[in-house]
């Protein structure tokens, strides 16, 4: 099992030096640093900015919206980075949700599997560059060819070389459509909310992965003996995304939570958490749940922790960003030192 470092996207402003952090994970022999984007910062900037302090460690987005770029643009965007990176780009996607995607991006959320599946034929016919780009499918056109067409558009060609024929791609995905996506089209998967022990959930679709398949999976971390203070970052954020990133009817983390064990806890976190309730519904975040998809705990306990996660499917191991800049440093000398190095 690997080591990643998860940068995660920026709040209110950039996150603490986070091109240091970067560099000391690849001095530490982490496989991957990943940046991500909501509805702030972007998921490419800071990867450019890393690129350029760093030779070895792989760049990831984790995760990328795809209604955020047509699939050309985004091909032509990781086709750059991947040149500036001398081929170190892992372009990790997503198709985020309702709230965002209509109320950000002003772009319709229906069929999201097959959008995602068009947006892909298209990425991998741009990075593959072997003729113009001529696309027919219900949500993607190319050329475009919609009421209000002049006529003028025709099939284009990258005027850029790729670096390589094929950029690996992972996808976000919770739902099981969504991962036997991923498992058949892509070269990864970003799960989240999964405990080690869960992966059965989707025992299934995993069993079709091909060799070199990635899993990476993202894990708070905090060594502290007072456990229930060390929970609460991540039980706020759990909350979070069960109560808030969604609405009542459609909030996919909800649903993964539920799939992990913790139905009626899920239901009252969403419950809470509408009604104005927040610290409520962080408070109804089982202790149970936040423990098994962290490394939370006192230090004597990590191994065992870990143990867990390398009995699990899971290739790589990314851990979060901590609140501070000197305690992800100190998470990440102390997991770097739990590693075999032939494993990082």
């Amino acid at each position: 099992m690997k080591l990643g470092l998860q940068l995660g996207y920026w709040g209110a402003k950039p996150t603490d030096r986070f091109i240091e952090l970067a560099v000391i994970a690849e001095k530490l022999g982490f496989d991957i640093v990943c940046t991500a984007e909501a509805y702030g910062s972007d998921a490419f900037t800071p990867l450019a900015a890393i690129a350029a302090r760093t030779t070895r460690i792989r760049l990831g987005t984790s995760i990328m919206q795809i209604s955020a770029r047509t699939p050309t643009c985004a091909a032509t965007t990781a086709m750059t980075l991947d040149h500036i990176s001398d081929g170190r780009l892992c372009l990790g996607i997503g198709v985020s949700g309702p709230q965002v995607v209509e109320g950000w991006y002003g772009q319709p959320f229906h069929r999201p599997l097959e959008r995602t599946r068009e947006w892909l034929a298209i990425f991998r016919q741009v990075v593959a560059r072997e003729a113009p780009v001529v696309f027919e499918g219900r949500q993607y056109r190319l050329p475009y060819a919609g009421d209000r067409a002049t006529g003028l558009g025709k099939p284009l060609l990258s005027i850029t070389h790729p670096l390589r024929p094929r950029i690996p791609l992972f996808l976000g995905a919770e739902g099981p459509k969504n991962v036997e996506l991923a498992v058949r089209e892509f070269d990864g998967w970003f799960p989240i909310f999964m405990p080690p022990q869960r992966f059965d959930i989707f025992e299934e679709q995993l069993r079709e992965r091909r060799p070199g398949f990635e899993i990476l999976a993202t894990v708070d971390m905090a060594l502290s003996g007072d456990r229930a203070r060390a929970l609460q970052p991540l039980k706020r954020n759990i909350a979070l995304y069960v109560g808030g990133m969604g609405s009542k009817d459609e909030n996919f983390h909800k649903r993964m939570v539920e799939r992990s064990g913790y139905a009626e806890a899920a239901q009252k976190i969403q419950d809470l958490w509408l009604a104005g309730r927040q610290p409520e519904a962080v408070a109804a975040v089982p202790d149970e749940l936040a423990e098994a998809i962290s490394l939370v705990g006192p230090p004597e306990d990590l191994r065992a922790r870990l143990a867990a996660w390398r009995q699990s499917p899971v290739t790589t191991l990314m851990i979060s960003r901590a609140a501070t800049f000197e305690e992800t440093v100190r998470n990440m000398e102390v997991l770097a030192a739990e590693m075999p190095a032939s494993a990082r």
